[in-house]
C-alpha cells in the first residue's frame, strides 16, 4: 500500500508566500522564476496554452473583463516612455 501525497493548495501557498517579509518573497520569486527557465520549450508552450484556455474560460463565464487592444497599446506606450 502506497502513501498518498497531497499537493498543497496553490491559494494557501500564495497566501503563505505573501505573509513572508519582502526579502524572503523576493528570494522565493527569484527561485520560482529560475525554475521556469528549466522547462523545455514544449512544456512552456503547453503551460502557456493551458493558461490561455483558463483565461478564455474565465472570460466566457463572466469572471474576467476584456480590455480593447487599443487601450492596452496606449497603456503600454505610456509605461515604456
Amino acid at each position: 500500500m502506497g502513501v498518498e501525497v497531497k499537493m498543497p493548495d496553490p491559494v494557501d501557498v500564495f497566501k503563505n508566500a505573501l505573509s513572508l517579509n519582502v526579502q524572503d518573497r523576493a528570494a522565493l520569486a527569484e527561485r520560482l522564476l529560475a525554475s521556469l527557465e528549466e522547462l523545455s520549450e514544449e512544456e512552456a508552450d503547453r503551460l502557456w496554452a493551458d493558461e490561455a484556455q483558463r483565461r478564455l474560460e474565465e472570460y466566457r463565464a463572466g469572471h474576467a473583463l476584456a480590455i480593447p487592444a487599443e487601450e492596452v497599446v496606449k497603456k503600454a506606450e505610456r509605461l515604456f516612455r
